[in-house]
């Protein structure tokens, strides 16, 4: 008998846009109200994960499996590790933030807006549960088209603009992605994520296909330097695209890397994995500078967002490395967790960072960083929470975003201590770039009558800045449960890791 609870967590969402187009052509306010309930009840259960998976059990939990394509062996096959459960729990949280913090905000076909965002939702559960190729490139590609539309009807000026630059470099990464997927078909004849993990490969095929999906995924993350569609999306965006594409878009081109690149061309991974380590050196270092001369926020945050990415691909990379060079895989295993924690951190630290940019525009229509200035004087409340968050970005001890940081950093240092010095560099530039906001933004005399009349914070959107705000805390001051939630998905990737095909 299948368990059905992951394919409820992907369709419920997706089903629960249709009574939300329904009802809200007529009435908006039910419109609302419908989306956050579903997300509401999506995030419940959502939480019978963590009831089910056995963190001390098998790798892969509360699989199901359906036909879907018999004649080519493709199946609706669903299952989760740690990683994932992580993933998914992050995601349907983010989904109550993202429809609470719009309540008000979108005036314009509000209907509309919560069915993207609920088919969003479910789109992104289901590429963190796939574990059919084609099944995942179905859900990867998908996610497209809600972004796409998100964009493209409630985006700023240049939103067109936006949206094809979006679609182009990652529709054209994942030509590269389905090329290697159908000659890995040709050779196993299945989509089977295990079964293509097992496939023996020459060293040449495997160099082929590492850099088809390093090009596909690098685009999603997005590194250096396939970043720049990246800015222009999240200028563009509404704030709830803004927060959907940061706080959880940006993981599944990790993820991918995870399910994809490290089990499937494991030899290849490691003879090139310098390569990786350097881009992802360059983004923590070059792209740092480029947000410190930022005048919108947005871009800004957009930005540090590549750099902050930049610390997840190190550590994944850093994790080949040490593999192959040292039998001892305790300090092979710090550089992958801090990987995964470094994620599930940037989707609460980066998804805050544009809610607070979003509730600032919200009053003043600008997100022009001269435009600003003593802010906490008109919203003190809002200023705790904006300095909180801040300080997450910069990597402060107790904040999350120190834990995955530091681990990486470790790992790195063992791995070469020039890594980890040019590494360390992030949390200097990071430091300056975020402060030197702050200090413009909150501090200083009013500097413009809009500011003056900015309104003390709402209810609402303080209740979204306090789901944010747990998060933060939560990873920063206790990290152990969320690290043991993904140890045997980590050790597994490691195993795989340490096997030569070649």
């Amino acid at each position: 008998m299948f368990n059905h609870l992951l394919s409820l967590l992907i369709w419920l969402p997706i089903v629960g846009a249709v009574p939300v187009l329904i009802a809200g052509s007529r009435h908006p306010m039910a419109a609302r109200v419908l989306a956050l309930l579903v997300t509401v009840v999506t995030f419940l259960i959502s939480l019978d994960l963590l009831v089910q998976y056995d963190p001390n059990g098998a790798v892969m939990q509360l699989a199901e499996t359906h036909r879907w394509i018999a004649y080519w062996g493709i199946h609706f096959s669903l299952a989760v590790d740690g990683i994932s459960v992580a993933l998914i729990l992050m995601t349907t949280f983010v989904g109550i933030l993202v429809i609470g913090g719009a309540w008000k905000v979108i005036q314009n076909r509000p209907h509309q807006y919560m069915a993207c965002m609920l088919v969003l939702e479910g789109l992104l559960v289901g590429v963190f549960c796939a574990t059919d190729a084609l099944l995942f490139y179905a859900f990867f590609e998908a996610v497209l088209i809600p972004m796409f539309i998100l964009i493209g009807m409630w985006g700023g000026p240049r939103r067109v603009y936006a949206t094809l630059k979006l679609f182009i470099y990652t529709f054209t990464g994942s030509v590269f992605m389905l090329i290697a997927l159908l000659y890995l078909y040709q050779q196993a004849h299945t989509f089977d994520l295990a079964t293509l993990a097992a496939l023996p490969l020459t060293m040449r095929e495997q160099t082929w296909v590492f850099f088809a999906f390093l090009f596909a995924f690098a685009i999603k993350v997005p590194m250096v330097p396939v970043h720049t569609w990246l800015p222009d999306a999240h200028v563009e965006a509404p704030t709830g695209g803004s927060v959907w594409l940061a706080a959880v878009m940006l993981k599944i081109g990790t993820y991918g890397m995870l399910r994809f690149i490290l089990p499937i061309t494991p030899d290849a991974g490691a003879h090139y994995a310098w390569i990786v380590i350097v881009l992802s050196l360059v983004a923590i270092v070059y792209i740092g500078y480029v947000a410190l001369v930022q005048e919108d926020m947005k871009k800004l945050v957009a930005y540090s967002s590549v750099a902050h990415m930049g610390f997840v691909t190190l550590g994944i990379f850093i994790a080949f490395m040490l593999v192959r060079q040292s039998s001892d895989l305790d300090v092979a295993t710090l550089g992958l967790q801090g990987a995964m924690v470094q994620m599930i951190s940037h989707g609460f630290v980066s998804g805050a960072m544009f809610t607070c940019i979003g509730v600032m525009y919200d009053r003043t229509h600008t997100r022009q960083i001269k435009d600003y200035g003593g802010v906490i004087n008109m919203m003190p409340w809002f200023g705790f929470f904006y300095v909180l968050f801040a300080m997450a970005n910069t990597g402060l001890p107790g904040t999350s975003g120190f834990v995955g940081e530091f681990m990486v950093i470790l790992a790195s240092f063992t791995a070469s201590p020039w890594i980890a010095i040019f590494a360390t560099f992030t949390l200097i530039i990071g430091a300056g770039y975020t402060l030197w906001l702050v200090k413009r933004v909150l501090w200083g005399a009013v500097v413009t009558e809009q500011v003056a009349k900015m309104k003390p914070l709402e209810a609402r959107e303080a209740w979204v800045l306090i789901g944010f705000a747990l998060g933060v805390m939560a990873i920063g001051v206790w990290p152990q449960p969320l690290i043991h939630l993904m140890d045997s998905g980590v050790a597994h990737l490691l195993q795989q890791l340490a096997v030569q095909k070649v």
